[in-house]
C-alpha cells in the first residue's frame, strides 16, 4: 500500500514537472487565451441556408472576421492578407477555415457571399445572420463595433466596424485577438502556434 501510494505521488509529481516544461506558445498578436467571457459560440447562415455554428470546425483553427463586401479597404486587404497566410501555411492552410460574416445583411446577400469570400480562396466561408436580431447578438457576443454611415443615396452608405479578427484553436477555444494588417507572415506563424 505505502509503495502504491509513494508510485502515485511520484507519477503526479513527473506531470507536474513535464507539464511545467511544456513551452508556452509565443504568439505575436494578442493572447486572449482563458480570459474571455465572450465569443464562445455563434449561429449563422452559410450561402446555401445552412446553419453553422463553431462546432462545424472542430478540429481546424478559426479565423473569424467581420465586414461587409462593399467595403473600399480593411475588408479586402484582410482576406488578401488572409489568402497570403493559406499560401506560406503550405498543407497545414487544410486544418485552417477562414470565416467572414458580414455586417451589412441587407446588401450582402447569400448569393453575393458565394461569390465574393471565395473569390479570395475557395476554402473561404461567407456567413450571414438570418436577421437584425441575429447580427446584434453575434456582434454583441464577440464584442463587435459597426455603424452604418450614410451616402449620398440610400444604397451608397459605407459600415464602419471593427477591423480586427478572432483566432479560435482546433478544440474550439478562443485564442487571439489579431490586429488589421500584421502582415502574413506574423499571422501565419501565429496560426501554426495554434495547430501544435
Amino acid at each position: 500500500m505505502k509503495l502504491t501510494f509513494l508510485r502515485t505521488g511520484f507519477l503526479a509529481c513527473l506531470f507536474l514537472v513535464l507539464a511545467a516544461c511544456s513551452p508556452k506558445p509565443e504568439f505575436k498578436n494578442i493572447d486572449i487565451t482563458g480570459g474571455t467571457a465572450f465569443g464562445k459560440d455563434f449561429s449563422l447562415l452559410d450561402p446555401d441556408g445552412k446553419v453553422r455554428t463553431l462546432a462545424d470546425f472542430k478540429g481546424k483553427v478559426v479565423v473569424m472576421f467581420f465586414g461587409y463586401t462593399q467595403c473600399p479597404d480593411v475588408c479586402p486587404t484582410t482576406l488578401t492578407e488572409m489568402q497570403q497566410v493559406m499560401t506560406l501555411m503550405g498543407p497545414q492552410a487544410d486544418r485552417v477555415q477562414v470565416l467572414f460574416v458580414t455586417v451589412d445583411p441587407q446588401r450582402d446577400t447569400a448569393e453575393i457571399l458565394k461569390q465574393y469570400v471565395p473569390a479570395f480562396d475557395k476554402r473561404f466561408l461567407g456567413l450571414r445572420p438570418a436577421d437584425d436580431a441575429a447580427l446584434e447578438k453575434v456582434t454583441k457576443d464577440f464584442k463587435i463595433y459597426y455603424r452604418k454611415v450614410p451616402g449620398s443615396s440610400p444604397g451608397s452608405y459605407t459600415m464602419d466596424h471593427t477591423a480586427g479578427s478572432y483566432a479560435f484553436d482546433p478544440s474550439g477555444r478562443l485564442r487571439l485577438y489579431i490586429k488589421h494588417a500584421q502582415g502574413p507572415e506574423t499571422l501565419a506563424h501565429d496560426l501554426k502556434e495554434l495547430l501544435k
